[in-house]
């Protein structure tokens, strides 16, 4: 039987790349899908309604249950409306997948306030509007699982996106408060870091030859390498997952490690600065890890 027959399943950000290509996975795979995209370019300018009704259009053309939804995730009524329709059109809401997004990247010392509240207003409030909506049938109803995009933006690093990897490190503490607190309710929480080529990082600049070689390899990472995993968790078959961060790169899946202390020194007497330099930097500067990008972490082809 398919893996999530009888469930619904609200995917934002599902109009193209990831988000669409989970959205058809999970409706091929016996899920009614709530389909909300706004409709934004790469940066996060304009609306449009075509991308979500497009899906839609394909997922009932193959047999299957789905309704559009062009909400912003950014304002609490439009993430509200995402549960809304999937109560109003289908009866429950068994899991959600927050993926929506846009990139605004500059250089730090460039970077608005603008540019800053709103890919904060869309990867980390919005993510937080919509699980809050859903969180509240999950608990009625005793089940339910969410799925949080995350990045190696955040998770290692990388230049010029600073309010983007503000966002997604704070997805990670949102889904791992959320694991917390709602697992008495039978409601998991995950985390995905994808790499895949989407029209997000089409602007990646390909001048060189070592530039146009990496984009090739990113172009290999297509968005349905993506979807597997996160249906996996939209499932019961992920009913013991929980409060973790996947990465998945082509056909490598990735477990992350969260942040735990790995050395530390004592000292009876408490410290002075002078003690600090001296004796805890010497003692604790050999597990120091070094300022690193994504790229220097996954130093291979992707395979």
């Amino acid at each position: 039987m398919a893996i999530l027959a009888g469930k619904v399943v609200a995917v934002t950000g599902a109009g193209r790349g990831i988000g669409r290509a989970i959205a058809m996975l999970a409706a091929s795979e016996g899920a009614a899908v709530v389909v909300n995209d706004y409709g934004s370019s790469s940066d996060g300018e304009g609306a449009d309604i075509g991308p979500a009704a497009e899906v839609v259009a394909e997922i009932v053309a193959a047999g299957g249950h789905a309704v559009a939804n062009t909400a912003s995730i950014a304002d609490p009524a439009g993430a509200q409306s995402i549960v809304t329709d999937a109560i109003e059109r289908f009866g429950r809401i068994d899991a959600v997948v927050n993926n929506a997004g846009f990139l605004r990247d500059r250089i730090f010392h460039k970077m608005s306030i603008k540019d800053w509240e709103d890919v904060i207003d869309v990867h980390l409030n919005g993510y937080f509007y919509v699980a809050k909506a859903a969180a509240l049938h999950f608990r009625e109803q005793g089940s339910g699982a969410f799925v949080n995009f995350t990045s190696t933006s955040g998770l290692i690093g990388n230049f010029g996106q600073a309010n983007y990897s503000a966002a997604k490190m704070g997805v990670v503490g949102l889904s791992n408060s959320i694991a917390l607190d709602m697992e008495r309710y039978g409601v998991r929480s995950n985390c995905i870091a994808p790499f895949a080529w989407s029209r997000l990082i089409a602007t990646i600049p390909t001048e060189t030859e070592a530039e146009k070689q990496r984009v090739e390899r990113i172009k290999s990472m297509t968005p349905e390498k993506i979807a597997p995993l996160a249906v996996y968790l939209c499932s019961d078959r992920a009913h013991d997952v929980n409060a973790q961060i996947f990465c998945v790169r082509k056909n490598e899946i990735f477990l992350f490690s969260p942040p735990r202390p790995i050395r530390s020194i004592h000292r009876s007497e408490g410290w002075t600065v002078e003690s600090v330099a001296e004796e805890a930097m010497a003692a604790l500067r050999p597990s120091m890890h070094p300022l690193q990008r994504s790229s220097d972490v996954f130093g291979w082809d992707p395979v």
